[in-house]
């Protein structure tokens, strides 16, 4: 899995390196961090762009992210794709929640999923509030997942 860095800089180890480093760097520093994961995607044509991103909030000094990119040529419909986003997000916290706990920084997953049942997306609200809480992650859904609603989306679109 190729992850990289905003400025579009691979990142050339594991990712669990990578972010290990990022939060010694910042506990060095004198930071405090909170680190929000999510997904989005976008349709496009008979392919779905996925970004998934590890959002690293410095409390009250700004944040910085990692993304992974991948794609899909499987026809899904928006409950599939909803819960496919949250399947990465959830693959990716799986594989930090060790090293976050290690380094007591907590861990949010957001889902890009309107909580307005006016929204398409919002049919898949109770089994992605469900799998992510089972895993025992904290849950966030719009308005404020910003993590797969703002970041991961700019790099979809």
């Amino acid at each position: 899995m190729t992850w990289k860095k905003f400025s579009g800089e691979t990142i050339q180890k594991p990712i669990i390196d990578e972010v290990e480093q990022a939060i010694e760097r910042e506990y060095q520093l004198g930071n405090k961090l909170k680190v929000c994961i999510g997904t989005d995607s976008q349709v496009k044509g008979t392919v779905t762009d996925f970004a998934t991103v590890i959002v690293f909030l410095r409390e009250k000094k700004g944040a910085f992210m990692f993304i992974h990119q991948d794609k899909s040529s499987k026809k899904m419909s928006i409950k599939e794709r909803m819960l496919a986003e949250v399947q990465r997000s959830i693959e990716t916290a799986y594989g930090l929640c060790d090293l976050l706990d290690l380094y007591e920084v907590d861990l949010e997953v957001h889902a890009d999923i309107n909580t307005n049942p006016m929204f398409k997306s919002n049919q898949a609200l109770h089994e992605a509030m469900g799998y992510i809480l089972s895993m025992g992650f904290v849950f966030k859904a719009k308005p404020e997942a910003f993590a797969s609603s703002a970041c991961a989306n700019k790099i979809v679109q």
